[in-house]
């Protein structure tokens, strides 16, 4: 013999009888309860946030066996971690145009603080433009063989003209290791 679903339920909070499958009881107008799919969803984010504030099973294995020494020296690198400043709003943006001339206009590292810093340029401060330069994701040499090639291919320059230009002050300003590497990698 098959059991049958109930039809009503009571509601829990004026007692009334309603439809079995009612989320809001008609007479007072409240919420029936979690339905059956989100407390399964709430269970998981629950477990969730266990899981992401239990230490690692390696870490917690490897504390208990450290010595009191170490285990100073792991909190003063967390507290160093957690003390550094952030970076100046100022660096990121000069970081940025940094990346963009990198890649765009293949600039040496010395032409792009000079642009960075320059009046007529983007006018950043020496701080804000070193920082820039240094954290930069760039290959000088690869960046000079894209000048030396575009100066071959547009301006029908010589080897020794583009050597020149390259390493010139008043030009792209690469190194000569960097310009060497360029006219040594051109077709």
């Amino acid at each position: 013999m098959k059991k049958e679903k109930p039809t009503t339920k009571m509601c829990k909070h004026c007692k009334t009888e309603i439809p079995y499958g009612a989320k809001v009881c008609p007479q007072c107008r409240k919420k029936q309860g979690m339905g059956c799919l989100t407390k399964i969803i709430l269970v998981f984010v629950i477990l969730g946030v266990i899981y992401a504030l239990m230490p690692d099973g390696d870490e917690s294995s490897n504390s208990s066996s450290k010595s009191g020494t170490e285990k100073t020296t792991d909190n003063a690198k967390t507290t160093k971690a957690t003390t550094e400043k952030p970076i100046p709003t100022e660096y990121v943006s000069a970081l940025k145009k940094a990346q963009i001339y990198v890649d765009e206009m293949h600039m040496s590292k010395r032409g792009l603080y000079d642009q960075l810093t320059s009046e007529y340029g983007e006018q950043f401060d020496k701080k804000a433009a070193k920082y820039a330069v240094k954290h930069v994701k760039a290959n000088w040499k690869k960046n000079a063989l894209a000048k030396a090639k575009d100066y071959q291919e547009n301006m029908s320059m010589s080897k020794e003209a583009i050597r020149d230009q390259l390493t010139s002050d008043a030009g792209e300003k690469f190194t000569k290791q960097e310009a060497d590497y360029a006219i040594n990698h051109l077709d």
